[in-house]
């Protein structure tokens, strides 16, 4: 049993520090998510699914990843580029979108960036990771206002949830 936890730990290092190393195109190492292998995967296979979350039910890549819609895009076309698509991985493809588990074919896309990738969409909105979600489900971008407007995990019919994640206990035990 040991060794099984010991070789479970050496995996999940092995896939941090595969997203975390070489993960820009200006060798600045900032934390683009697309370098992860399962992120890398759910982009040249263009999953979208969806998971259960404190949100409710949300839409995730392939490698379960939280997807997020960002308000500026005022069409289906993209306006996230630079600073912005570091901070905000674009979800690309290089194939047809799949719908996984709960997402709907028919609401899948592409749209074509200024760089001349293909993003996917989904009801219109281009979709985008969060370099601050580390794990699958995390949903550390709800709700933030970053590069002039704000960011939204996305319900499977493709609308935005607004409402907040649960804040972490404040309780005052001290667990003592």
């Amino acid at each position: 049993m040991r060794f099984g936890a010991a070789a479970a730990a050496a995996a999940t290092v092995s896939l941090l520090a595969a997203a975390l190393g070489g993960c820009s195109n200006d060798g600045g190492g900032g934390g683009s998510a697309s370098a992860t292998p399962s992120a890398t995967g759910a982009a040249a296979s263009g999953t979208v699914a969806t998971a259960s979350s404190p949100l409710g039910t949300i839409l995730v890549d392939g490698g379960g990843r939280t997807l997020y819609l960002w308000e500026a895009d005022t069409s289906s076309k993209s306006t996230c580029n630079g600073d912005c698509a570091t901070a905000w991985p674009p979800l690309t493809t290089t194939a047809k979108p799949v719908a996984g588990k709960g997402a709907q074919a028919s609401l899948l896309g592409t749209t074509t960036r200024d760089d001349g990738r293909k993003e996917i969409t989904y009801n219109g909105h281009p979709l985008y990771r969060y370099a601050g979600d580390t794990n699958a489900g995390d949903t550390n971008g709800q709700g933030s206002n970053g590069f002039g407007a704000a960011w939204y995990v996305l319900d499977a019919t493709g609308n935005k949830i607004t409402k907040t994640p649960p804040s972490p206990s404040s309780s005052n035990n001290g667990g003592y």
